[in-house]
Formats: C-alpha cells, sequence, structure tokens
C-alpha cells in the first residue's frame, strides 16, 4: 500500500484539512516563550497535534521555519516529524527539491530516511523529470509519495506555469506549461496507483478564486488520477468553494491551511478585545483555537462538496 491510500483513508474518515505547521517563533503565545525559541515552538506543535488529530487528514511541515533557527530550529523540525507520525498521523515535509541525479538520490535519502524522514515531500519539476525520478525508489519499496508543483496559489504564479505552449502536450492538447507538467506527472502516476485509484506522486494545486470555476473543474477533469494538495485557503484568499472544485467524489485531494491555523489563538484574542502586551495567552488556549479553525474549515469543505452534489 501507498502513503497515498493511507492519505485517502484519512480525508474519508477525517475530512480533508492539512494542518500547515510553518510556525514561526512569534506564534507562539505570550507565556509560554520562557524557554528557548526552538523548544518553545516544539511545545506549541505539540499542543496544536494533539488538539487537531481527529479532525484533520495530514500535517505539512515547511523547512524554512526551522532552518532559518540553526541546528536548534532543525532538530525542532525532526522532533515535530516524530512526533506526528508517532502519534499515526501523516506527514508532508514541505522541501521543495528539485536538483537531479546523484544530489537528488542523497535528497530523498535525507528525507525519507533517518532523522528528517516523512511520508510525502513536495517537489520541484523544473530541471526535468530527471529530479523526480531519484525518488520514484522509494515509492516502490516504501510507499512514500510526493507532491510536485504544478499549478500553484501565489501572486508570481503565472510568471511561468501560465506560459502557452507552443504545440501540444503531452496529453495531445495545447495548453499551459503547468499542463505539460500535469502531464507528465499523471503518466507517472499510471505507473505507481494505489489500491484507490490515485498515483503514489500527486501534483500541487493551488487554490486561485481569480481563475474562475471553470480553470479549476477542468484541472481537476484532466488529472483524475492525481491526488491534489491544495495550498491557497484562508491568508491567501481561497475558500472552500474553491477548494472543493479540485475535489473528487468527495476524495482526491487535502487543502492546506497554515496562518489561519497557527494563528486562530491571536485572532480570538484581538476579537475579545484583549490584544496587548499582557495579554493572557498559552499553548492550551491555542490549540483550542486551532482546533476550532480546523472543524470549521472542514465543515466548510464538506458543506461546500454536500452543495455540488445534492442530497442523496
Amino acid at each position: 500500500m501507498y502513503n497515498i491510500d493511507k492519505l485517502y483513508e484519512a480525508v474519508a474518515e477525517r475530512g480533508h484539512v492539512c494542518v500547515g505547521l510553518d510556525t514561526a517563533a512569534e506564534y507562539v503565545p505570550p507565556r509560554e516563550r520562557g524557554r528557548s525559541g526552538a523548544q518553545a515552538v516544539l511545545a506549541f506543535n505539540k499542543a496544536l497535534v494533539d488538539a487537531t488529530i481527529d479532525a484533520a487528514a495530514c500535517y505539512k511541515v515547511q523547512i524554512a521555519y526551522y532552518e532559518a533557527a540553526g541546528l536548534e530550529g532543525l532538530r525542532t523540525y525532526a522532533e515535530t516529524l516524530r512526533y506526528i507520525r508517532g502519534r499515526g498521523a501523516l506527514v508532508i515535509a514541505d522541501i521543495k527539491r528539485g536538483d537531479i541525479a546523484d544530489t537528488a538520490r542523497q535528497y530523498a535519502r535525507a528525507h525519507f530516511e533517518g532523522d528528517f524522514e516523512a511520508d510525502f515531500v513536495t517537489l520541484s519539476p523544473y530541471m526535468g523529470m530527471d529530479s523526480v525520478e531519484p525518488w520514484i525508489s522509494y515509492a516502490e519499496s516504501a510507499g512514500k509519495g510526493a507532491f510536485v508543483l504544478m499549478r500553484t496559489s501565489n501572486r508570481g504564479m503565472r510568471d511561468f506555469e501560465y506560459l502557452e505552449l507552443n504545440g501540444p502536450g503531452q496529453a495531445g492538447a495545447a495548453g499551459r506549461l503547468y499542463h505539460a507538467v500535469g502531464d507528465r506527472i499523471a503518466a507517472l502516476a499510471e505507473n505507481h496507483r494505489g489500491v484507490h485509484g490515485y498515483g503514489a506522486f500527486g501534483a500541487v494545486a493551488g487554490v486561485d478564486s481569480d481563475s474562475g470555476r471553470e480553470e479549476a473543474a477542468a484541472i481537476r477533469s484532466r488529472y483524475g488520477g492525481l491526488f491534489f494538495l491544495i495550498p491557497g485557503y484562508g491568508a491567501q484568499g481561497g475558500a472552500a468553494a474553491d477548494a472543493a472544485l479540485l475535489l473528487r467524489e468527495g476524495n482526491g485531494g487535502v487543502v492546506n491551511a497554515s496562518r489561519s491555523i497557527l494563528r486562530a489563538w491571536m485572532e480570538e484574542v484581538k476579537a475579545g478585545g484583549g490584544e496587548g502586551p499582557d495579554y493572557e495567552a498559552d499553548n492550551c488556549f491555542a490549540a483550542e483555537a486551532a482546533r476550532r479553525a480546523v472543524v470549521v474549515m472542514r465543515d466548510a469543505i464538506r458543506t461546500e462538496l454536500n452543495a455540488e452534489t445534492g442530497p442523496s
């Protein structure tokens, strides 16, 4: 069984939310900042995982926030991955690696084995498919998976991803650069398909309300065998209605949110009029706020999916 099958089953059981632990030190509540920055971040991460584990499909940990804190930060990164997996949840290491040959093999070893072992990684394909191929052996031997950058949710995605191709795409139809990427990943998925019909390697397909419902529906239709990691929800402007268009038969993707969950406690403090240097907040308060944010997000996506399918 591939990890993508386990993720499919987690979505079916717990909903579509992927909690992003892009944890900056300033997200930790003031009452918890007496410890070192790395220790405080780790305690915060653990509290949020404990509070959301039954309502989230998986977790995504962005390595940059931990690399920036040096060796202690990387220890926190490793401990966060270990804690999530020890709780029986799936974790995506958001590392966006994109090198080739022996270098890629070493990256794969670093993030699919040892201290930084994760269940999935994110990859950049723009050096070509030989930047993806060295990771495939881990899918075959250990069920590991990856989400390859296809159509992202950032402001600059149109700089390159939307460039029009001059000739037919891999699937036989002219399209944009992101179509060429998606077509190649879809072909790879055909050779590593799990029991629920999705390839071990999926794609990043971002929420983007500006592009319209037609484009999102076309992406989902074109790539029926790809499981999507869907960024852009919440702080980047994406809504449940946009995310639902990228799902398939109630599954086929996880929707990531980071800041809107990590900072949920801050919004609750602000709404309650308690903002200021002396306001009271701790990890327990932050974890409860994060759980409320996850449940609201999960239920909003489910509501949109039910509205699309109608009453059974």
